[in-house]
């Protein structure tokens, strides 16, 4: 009999760790869908902020909203650009509402939007200049964010090296590696829409009047059938950030009040929701260049 009010006594222990352990695991499974409380954004054509909660409630089907970085930022730009591609094949999903929030003024997230042909009719385009809603998100918001005597320059050239932001040399070097096995199509469309705005590299594409397009990247032996070819990323990176970044620096670049609030070196992420506006998938960025892959977010859907 003692034996079994032990077992008893050890298995009635059991359940209340049990009990413990699942109210924790559904507390943290709250506590990660709730990150998106109280937050606000102000739309590009002005007028009153909007709560993303609300926004993101949506009857007509899915949700998918980018917190971006500042407009000249390699980030920003490429979200933009797999935006643009992945829009069609989004839909395909049941994604029917697409919203990206940019850390700038209004006027240099529309000239971005615009550089990289963005349709601004299917995406609704939000700003935030210092980066709060990003912040309340949870991005990453970089290296020494909490040193102020520190020139926001010198940290953003630290994270170039993976200080505080592990991913961006694996993703830097991946794009000049390739990939054999993930394919990433909108980089050719990326890049077809430099070339036809004269950004250069110009000559990785050959697209004829009708508008057909050879990719000269198909053409490398052994490499050329890859998903993603060695250097292809590369290329578009070196063509957006001559053509785009430099070349439009004092429209696009952050203003003093952006630079003291930390948005120069502050990452972005996404989020997926379902009609009701409950998180599907989530990613927060890891690195510079390490944004999300559309390909993968496609199957999250």
């Amino acid at each position: 009999q003692v034996g079994l009010i032990r077992t008893n006594s050890h298995t009635t222990k059991m359940k209340i760790v049990c009990s413990i352990l699942a109210l924790l695991a559904c507390a943290l499974k709250v506590q990660a869908f709730s990150s998106l409380s109280g937050i606000a954004v102000n739309p590009l054509k002005g007028g009153d902020s909007v709560n993303l909660e609300q926004y993101l409630k949506n009857p007509d089907g899915k949700t998918l909203f980018i917190f971006g970085t500042y407009a000249a930022d390699f980030n920003a730009i490429e979200y933009l650009q797999r935006l643009k591609y992945y829009i069609p094949r989004l839909k395909e999903t049941g994604v029917s509402k697409f919203g990206v929030v940019l850390n700038c003024q209004p006027e240099a997230a529309l000239a971005v939007a615009e550089m990289v042909d963005l349709d601004t009719s299917e995406v609704d385009i939000f700003v935030d200049n210092e980066g709060i809603a990003g912040k309340q998100f949870g991005v990453n918001t970089g290296w020494l964010k909490d040193n102020e005597d520190v020139n926001p320059y010198v940290k953003l050239f630290g994270m170039l090296f993976g200080l505080g932001a592990w991913a961006t040399l694996p993703a830097v070097i991946g794009g000049y590696i390739g990939n054999p096995f993930v394919p990433q199509p909108w980089i050719e469309d990326a890049l077809a829409v430099g070339q036809k705005k004269g950004r250069w590299p110009d000559t990785a594409l050959e697209i004829g009047e009708d508008g057909t397009i050879v990719n000269k990247f198909d053409e490398l032996p052994v490499v050329g059938d890859w998903p993603r070819r060695p250097l292809e990323l590369a290329t578009l990176r070196l063509q957006s950030m001559i053509g785009i970044s430099i070349q439009n620096w004092d429209e696009l670049s952050p203003d003093d009040e952006a630079l003291q609030a930390g948005v120069l070196t502050q990452l972005g992420g996404c989020v997926v929701t379902d009609s009701n506006g409950q998180t599907l998938f989530e990613r927060k960025d890891t690195g510079i260049c390490a944004v999300t892959n559309f390909e993968i977010l496609l199957k999250k859907c």
